[in-house]
């Protein structure tokens, strides 16, 4: 299973950017999907998370209201919308998948490599 991250870089605070993840060897539909993020010197955090029947999405209370995590079976890919973007929204952003119990143990099967986001003026 591979995912590859695409969609990062460079964007000044108050924009917006798209992440798309795309997967080979593994459908999404047949499990849980998400996003996590890892800043320099920090903890890595999950952003967001979707179950497998891709129900109400979960998110870290500092991204909720500005970020939207969905999932493109035809297309096999994940995305994240990341709107009203901070400074402190810097990070490698990974995706992230696997069985449908990864939703509820926070224990993903499969790691993308990972997209550098940067928000500064």
């Amino acid at each position: 299973v591979q995912l590859v991250e695409s969609g990062g870089g460079l964007v000044q605070p108050g924009g917006s950017l798209r992440l798309s993840c795309a997967a080979s060897g593994r459908a999404f539909s047949s499990g849980a999907v998400g996003w996590f993020r890892q800043a320099v010197g920090k903890e890595r955090e999950e952003v967001a998370a979707l179950d497998w029947s891709g129900g109400t999405p979960r998110y870290a209370d500092s991204v909720k209201g500005r970020f939207t995590i969905s999932r493109d079976n035809v297309k096999n890919t994940v995305s994240l919308q990341m709107n009203s973007l901070r400074p402190e929204d810097t990070a490698v952003y990974y995706c992230v998948t696997g069985n449908a119990g990864n939703y509820y143990t926070n224990t993903w099967d499969y790691w993308g490599q990972g997209t550098q986001v940067t928000v500064s003026s």
